[in-house]
């Protein structure tokens, strides 16, 4: 049988994503300082691209066009090409000017801090223990050693490797390790150095003065009856009194077992809204945060340059057309992001108003398919929309996910968001006898009494997510 070759015409349905259609959807879940960044780098990429002035006022490219207009003909046609130092300095003379200070600012900046009086660096545990060492070593071989101690403390403040592999870095005796590692011990903050736990509190109970106690008995032989606060437990092997125990148990409490953690705060994260929620007479309005962001705009000098190109050559055509339309597409992009994203946060503004009037008690179960259908998207258009977005709200600043969560029915036939639920079921427990503690089931039946009708593990569950514990573990620790 002979293999032919033969033409047929099909027809078919695909589904393509044009250019700007993925640039879209890459804009789409940036944060502001992501997409700040974004474009600076496309304006240094991008010569069509500049960022627009901040007044109205005329700007150095129209007064090079006006200037433009009144040129002798002449003087371009005899140049023939338009790329040359001669046209540089023709289309950008004002900029060459010494007496060129460009756009004044519509708001006058104050004046901040030299940046000198701003910078600051925060030491490190490493760094505080090292400088104890340098002023109380009494020998170079102890300090060798402690440094190499030093290294090997974690941020919590224990030692993470054994004796024997701190031996093998430097080939010392274990004895000299031994004794490097008693002396820094004795550093500040006290329990530094220790191999764990239970070491870290036997060493701030010697420095306390309370070696050889009861208190030092019980962390040496019962600590792990005491982190489960098993008080009859602990009352019958130690021949104690049940409020001794609890004497004991709260000196333990009061110690710290991550003693470097005071020298390694966690670093403050500042959130910068991208919308505003205000509140105006016509009720609540979206607003976008484009502070930081550049303002592009496509270049009025090289737009003219790409009407003007004719003795170009095809490269230099092609190069050109094709970033006008890259620009094209990036500022279609940027301008159907932030429209998508105001009309989302309108959206949510239209669902929430009780939430933004009354506060989190009054938050509506929402979810993705609400706003979709409202806007007229697609759910994961909206999912990328409320990606790493912030909104600050008459309630205060919350991340736009935080108002997409399920709904449970009540007896009142509306549904109540489970973030209200979990408010609820705080303040029950907040405002709850400390001697007689709630438990779960008795949580329940006051919710059922509010016409909410919730499961008793759905009560646990919720109460963990809050990292309440147990009414028995809330009743020891009163």
């Amino acid at each position: 049988m002979a293999i032919q070759q033969k033409l047929q015409a099909r027809l078919a349905q695909k589904l393509i994503l044009t250019p700007s259609l993925q640039q879209a959807i890459k804009l789409l879940p940036m944060t502001t300082l992501e997409l700040a960044e974004l474009l600076n780098q496309e304006m240094i990429e991008n010569p069509m691209l500049e960022e627009q002035p901040v007044d109205e006022a005329p700007t150095p490219e129209a007064a090079t066009a006006e200037a433009a207009e009144a040129e002798p003909e002449t003087k371009r046609d005899e140049k023939g090409d338009t790329w040359d130092d001669a046209d540089y300095e023709y289309f950008f003379g004002e900029y060459l000017e010494d007496g060129y200070r460009g756009a004044k600012p519509a708001v006058e900046v104050r004046e901040l801090p030299p940046i000198e009086n701003t910078l600051s660096s925060r030491g490190s545990l490493a760094d505080h223990l090292k400088w104890q060492l340098s002023l109380q070593a009494a020998d170079d071989l102890l300090r060798e050693i402690g440094e190499a101690i030093i290294g090997n403390i974690d941020e919590d403040g224990i030692l993470v490797a054994s004796l024997e592999e701190i031996a093998a870095l430097g080939d010392w005796q274990m004895a000299d390790v031994e004794r490097a590692l008693a002396h820094i011990q004795g550093f500040d903050p006290i329990g530094v150095g220790a191999r764990d736990l239970q070491e870290c509190l036997l060493l701030q109970l010697k420095h306390l003065g309370l070696a050889g106690t009861t208190t030092e008995t019980l962390v040496r032989d019962h600590l792990r009856l005491l982190q489960n606060h098993r008080i009859p437990e602990l009352a019958k092997l130690t021949g104690l009194e049940p409020e001794e125990v609890k004497q004991h148990l709260e000196i333990v409490r009061r110690l710290d077992p991550k003693p470097g953690a005071r020298y390694t705060p966690p670093d403050s994260q500042y959130v910068i809204p991208d919308v505003y929620i205000v509140k105006t007479d016509e009720g609540y309005k979206a607003a976008l945060n484009e502070d930081g962001l550049p303002q592009l705009r496509i270049s009025p000098v090289y737009r003219r340059l790409l009407d003007k190109s004719g003795d170009a050559s095809d490269e230099t055509k092609a190069y050109v057309k094709d970033k006008f339309r890259s620009a094209l597409w990036l500022l279609k992009s940027v301008d159907q992001r932030q429209r998508t994203i105001v009309k989302v946060a309108t959206s949510i503004i239209t669902f929430q108003k009780e939430f933004l009037d009354k506060g989190i008690e009054h938050l509506r179960p929402l979810v993705l398919r609400d706003v979709a259908n409202d806007i007229g998207m697609h759910e994961s258009t909206v999912s990328r929309v409320v990606n790493n977005k912030y909104m600050h709200t008459p309630q205060g600043v919350y991340e736009m996910k935080y108002f997409f969560h399920s709904g449970i029915s009540s007896a009142y036939g509306d549904n109540v968001s489970s973030v209200t639920i979990k408010q609820r079921i705080k303040r029950i427990i907040d405002a709850e006898d400390a001697k007689r503690p709630l438990s779960d089931s008795k949580i329940m039946n006051i919710l059922q009494r509010e016409g909410l009708a919730l499961a008793r593990r759905t009560i646990a569950k919720y109460r963990e997510e809050l990292k309440i514990p147990t009414s028995n573990q809330r009743k020891v620790l009163y």
